[in-house]
């Protein structure tokens, strides 16, 4: 059977409010809504023409989208100028891969860290540095996006847990990571897991091209293949110890090139198949 061809899913809010006066069913953080475009070229015309689909997390309220509008029921198409990409889910977990950074990465035991699902942004969101922080670096991941609640995965099962993929910039503050052995002061500040812009599903993402490129200069790359631990092993060893569930997020290891982040930096992510995550960069607003 041929496999089906690649096609992209996002989660946006629209720009405008309905025309008729009423208030957006949106919920407490804004409406969301689903759109898919399977054209091959993301910058064509037809590439910026998207369609309104339902959910594509079955059974995860907080991934519903919210209730049709004029302009926003399922199967009604929605330029690109029209909405905002918000990041690809709202996930219950964030997990990455310790020590993933290469092949020597497969000397260690696998090992994962969790990320704080309030640390997520999405696209053109500010990274926001805490005071304090001292040494902080962006990682550009292969980020997989879990479609249906799995556990206990084999290699044969873990692809069919797989809605897509998209990209996540794993920010990490390198002087915290040294001090906390959990790493969660290093890695689940607020801000600091961009996400997006949008899942690409059917992607083959064995050998894909991964970079940053910082305040427009290109880091040198690295590829999937280079990492350790690869997707389907990630998540045979997540899945034989926690319930993974629609929505959620698995960074798979940074193997390029990083840079320092400072306030009023502008930072990319790169994945070849995927597209570009943008985010700039700010000081964190003084705690209340």
């Amino acid at each position: 059977m041929t496999p089906a061809p690649p096609r992209r899913i996002a989660r946006v809010r629209p720009l405008s409010s309905p025309t008729d006066g009423t208030t957006p069913r949106g919920g407490e953080y804004g409406e969301q809504f689903y759109v898919t475009n399977s054209a091959p070229g993301f910058e064509t015309d037809a590439g910026r023409q998207w369609t309104v689909i339902d959910s594509p997390f079955p059974g995860s309220p907080a991934n519903a989208g919210s209730a049709p509008r004029a302009g926003w029921e399922p199967g009604a198409t929605v330029p690109q100028d029209a909405f905002r990409f918000l990041a690809p889910s709202v996930p219950g977990n964030v997990l990455g891969m310790a020590h993933n950074t290469g092949r020597a990465g497969r000397d260690l035991p696998p090992q994962a860290f969790h990320k704080a699902a309030t640390s997520v942004v999405g696209p053109g969101e500010a990274i926001e540095l805490p005071h304090g922080a001292g040494l902080v670096e962006p990682e550009a991941e292969l980020t997989v996006v879990v479609g249906r609640k799995a556990k206990a995965l084999t290699l044969d099962t873990a692809r069919s847990a797989i809605l897509g993929y998209t990209i996540g910039n794993d920010v990490t503050a390198r002087d915290l990571q040294k001090s906390d052995d959990l790493w969660l002061s290093a890695k689940s500040q607020d801000t600091f897991t961009p996400a997006g812009p949008w899942i690409v599903t059917g992607l083959d993402a064995a050998d894909l091209p991964v970079s940053i490129v910082h305040n427009g200069t290109e880091l040198s790359p690295a590829s999937t293949a280079d990492l350790g631990w690869k997707v389907d092993e990630i998540l045979v060893y997540l899945s034989s110890f926690m319930t993974l569930h629609p929505g959620d997020l698995v960074l798979t290891g940074f193997p390029a090139t990083s840079a320092r982040l400072a306030a009023g930096d502008t930072v990319t992510c790169r994945v070849g198949g995927i597209g570009e995550l943008t985010n700039p960069v700010r000081v964190a607003a003084p705690l209340d």
